[in-house]
Parts: C-alpha cells; structure tokens; sequence
C-alpha cells in the first residue's frame, strides 16, 4: 500500500505522515472488497525494515501509533471477519505496537470466517529468508544431524514451512500503488510465481474500481507457475 505520503501532499496537507493515518483506515475499505469477491487470504504491507532504518523517527512514531488504533479498534473487534496475522521482526517494533499486534492476532484466533488477513510490519523479504534458514539450521542442530546431511536433503518446503507466513498459501496476485514497479523485498520467497499488477492511484485514492480491474486482469492471465 504506498503513496501514502505523496497523497498527503498531493490533498494539500502541510504533514505528509497524516496521510498513512488515511492509508491504514482504507485497509477496512479494501477487506471488504476482498470479503465481497470471496478472498480469504489477504497480505498487506504495512512498513518496512527500510522504513524502520531510514524514516525520520516522528514518522516512524506516528505510524506505530496508527497500526496500534487499527489494529485494536477495525480489526481485533468483538465478531472479527478477519483472523489476524503479523509477518516480520516484532523485537524490531515499540513495545508497545508489538503488544497492539499480539493482542490483536490473540483475540482474532477464535475467528469461525475462515479469512485470514496479515499485517507485514517491519518486513523485509530477504530477511524472512535469512530467518527462515536460521530457524532450520537450529533445528538441525537440535536433532543432532550434521550440515551435510541438511544439504543433501534440503527442499524447497523445508524452507517455507520457517518462514513467516508458514502455513498460508502463495499469493496469486500482488498489487502494487502509486505507480512504482517493483517489488520493493514483499514476499521474495512467496511471489516466486505471483500475477503483479500496478496501480497509477496512491493508496488512500484506491478505489474499489481499481480493484476490480485488478482483479480482472488476473482472472485473464493465463498462468504457467514458471512453466
């Protein structure tokens, strides 16, 4: 979801933060597009390593204390649609944002939808990749078996099931806003086959039309999973 700041500026607003305030409120909107077209696995990027590293701290401040008011009052609400999921270094967040993101993924865990939303916060995907094999070298380690025997037996699935979105499907579509294309480390490992289709329109000014002609250009590819 970029182009939250450049929004800001665009609409005028003399602080460009305020435009990830509008950005994370649209997150709602665009659920219930995706609960309307019978998604059941929605991933959104919410900020960075690269964001952690190298925004100015107030910036940072601001969107953490954003994520925390969605998170407990649009997504962690009494009848969740959703079950929430969090992907990325939590020890890397404020306390107090890691504590929002706990609760909010604890008290969606009884969710009977069967949606599944995650919120990518202090993501990178090349770090989930370095994790992910260092998860599976400790638990070689712990079994007692050496790294020869893990390189000669090494597969593809040993690595997804350490990463961390283990357990969800591969997305089929990545849609990316603003106009930039690229990928920017989302989900490296996982969109290795993923339709990409980028959007003119920042964020905050996604409309659920933009969606839909997202969605249909999908549904007219004709997708080969690398064959």
């Amino acid at each position: 979801m970029d182009g939250n700041r450049r929004w800001a500026r665009q609409m005028g607003m003399t602080n460009p933060s305020l435009g990830h305030k509008f950005g994370a409120d649209h997150v709602e909107d665009v659920l219930s597009w995706c609960e309307a077209a019978g998604i059941k696995h929605v991933t959104v990027f919410v900020c960075s390593t690269e964001n952690l590293a190298h925004r100015e701290d107030a910036e940072i401040a601001f969107l953490m204390r954003v994520i925390e008011q969605v998170v407990s009052d649009k997504i962690a609400t009494p009848d969740p649609a959703w079950q929430m999921h969090v992907a990325g270094l939590l020890d890397a967040l404020p306390d107090s944002t890691a504590r929002a993101l706990k609760n909010a993924e604890e008290a969606t865990r009884s969710c009977s939808t069967g949606a599944h939303v995650t919120l990518a916060v202090g993501y990178g995907g090349r770090q989930e990749v370095v994790d992910a094999f260092r998860a599976l070298l400790h638990e070689q380690a712990e079994t007692g078996g050496s790294l020869t025997d893990l390189a000669e037996t090494l597969t593809a699935a040993d690595v997804a099931r350490h990463l961390y979105t283990a357990g969800q499907p591969d997305p089929d579509l990545v849609i990316r806003t603003s106009g930039e294309q690229r990928m920017s480390n989302f989900l490296l490992w996982q969109s290795a086959y993923s339709e990409l289709y980028f959007c003119e329109a920042y964020w905050p000014a996604f409309r659920e039309i933009d969606f839909l002609r997202a969605l249909r250009s999908y549904a007219a590819r004709g997708r080969r999973h690398g064959a």
